[in-house]
């Protein structure tokens, strides 16, 4: 179906952080959200210090992936039951706790199993911050009298979902850099101990945040007047899902081939600027998302993001040259971020708002899980073959994302279409469609 040119122009940046409340829950979120960017980092040069095998770093690392992903829609559906602080609370602490915790057995060299087991709280406790932020602006934006919907709120929701992820991408841009500056120039254990001060300080913050934070509980049952169920019943977020695996599939890709190629050419603190190049493709990207009125449908732009991932990270495995490789991760980061926005945008139409965060978090697990799931394997294939082969994950998880869309995009049509409700996440007005 041809497209439907936007009829106004996309409500920009300064307009959305007027928004009242905004800047309170903004920046201790910013530093809450650090353990996506930082963990997984910090772990692989930690163990890789300890162990001397990228394989056993990788696998620790995966482990925190495995858990998060597992743990973190359950995470969504309790904030979404009794509320973000009273999950945040526990949460950053036992976080911070187990962290320390595996930083103290790498250290000490504990055997495999006792990482394995400390990875496990460390990886389930991650504070889902992002989703929780995304969530909040979904509320504020719709927030508005009873039975009705704030149309300047509703049209900057789209602006909202470009925000965030260039808020994620700048974390990815700040948060390896920091770990492996301190972790080769400070200490081997110094980006953990950062990332652990971090979630600590920030969740906290976050979580004394109340006013911005959204029904929960019956009172969000009574605004949706619909019981609640979960998000992954809905057909189109476990398509979703499924092909949020491949963006995180390029994550941990990257990460653990980028630092093997860094040791392998004697370079290794050129590992934290390759990575951050590519983040800053991916922020650029977010930004200039926010910044344009579309007149493609999301389901075609999702489908365009995945399709131009997959083209570029087919050509990481060939290239052998630290500045070629920065310029070719700087381009597979501009395919990113269209890929995360539009797919979270598609998501808010899809669900109610009984089950938003929950929603959010299940694309989060499984960017975290298809992260894992490369971490694990592009270790053992640069252990065994050099970092290039490692590679070879980013171009299979990207092509496996796109085939499930291409096959399942009619899963993807919004909820409700052509209605109008009070939740804030229905029918937008005017958007384009497909």
């Amino acid at each position: 179906m041809a497209s439907t040119v936007v009829s106004e122009k996309r409500p920009g940046y300064g307009q959305l952080l007027r928004t009242p409340g905004a800047l309170s829950f903004l920046l201790p979120g910013f530093a809450a959200r650090q353990p996506f960017a930082m963990l997984t980092i910090g772990i692989v040069l930690l163990v890789q210090h300890t162990t001397g095998s990228y394989g056993s770093a990788g696998a620790v690392a995966a482990v925190t992936g495995v858990s998060m992903a597992l743990f973190a829609p359950q995470g969504g559906k309790l904030a979404d039951r009794f509320g973000q602080r009273a999950v945040l609370l526990p949460g950053v602490l036992v976080h911070s706790a187990s962290v320390s915790l595996l930083v103290a057995l790498a250290l000490a060299g504990a055997p495999m199993w006792a990482l394995f087991l400390a990875a496990v709280p460390a990886g389930a406790s991650v504070p889902q911050v992002g989703p929780m932020v995304r969530a909040r602006w979904a509320a504020i934006l719709g927030r508005t009298s009873p039975g009705e919907e704030s149309a300047k709120g509703l049209s900057l929701l789209p602006t909202a979902a470009a925000f965030e992820s260039v808020t994620d991408e700048f974390t990815f841009v700040i948060g390896p850099v920091l770990a492996t500056a301190l972790c080769t120039g400070v200490h081997p254990a110094a980006g953990l101990i950062a990332e652990a001060s971090l979630t600590l300080i920030g969740g906290l913050f976050f979580a004394a945040q109340r006013g911005t934070q959204p029904p929960h509980g019956l009172a969000a049952g009574q605004a949706d007047a619909e019981p609640h169920r979960s998000a992954l019943s809905v057909p189109g977020v476990r398509v979703l899902a499924i092909a949020f695996l491949g963006i995180g599939s390029v994550f941990g890709g990257m990460q653990v081939s980028l630092t093997a190629f860094s040791e392998e050419i004697g370079n290794p603190g050129i590992n934290g600027v390759l990575y951050g190049v590519f983040a800053a493709g991916n922020m650029l990207a977010g930004v200039a998302m926010g910044a344009v009125a579309w007149n493609i449908g999301p389901r075609r732009r999702l489908l365009l993001g995945y399709t131009g991932l997959a083209i570029t990270a087919s050509l990481l495995w060939s290239v052998h040259s630290a500045p070629l490789l920065g310029a070719l991760g700087l381009v597979v980061g501009l395919f990113i971020a269209p890929a995360l926005i539009t797919g979270y945008t598609i998501v808010e139409t899809l669900v109610p708002a009984s089950a938003r965060t929950e929603a959010f978090t299940w694309l989060t697990g499984a960017v975290a899980l298809g992260q894992a799931g490369a971490v694990t394997v592009a270790g053992q294939l640069a252990d065994a073959h050099g970092a290039s082969t490692g590679f070879l994950v980013p171009l299979g998880g990207t092509v496996l994302a796109l085939a499930t869309l291409v096959a399942l995009r009619g899963h993807l049509k919004p909820r409700d279409s052509g209605r109008v409700t009070a939740r804030g996440i229905g029918h937008r007005v005017p958007v384009s469609v497909d």
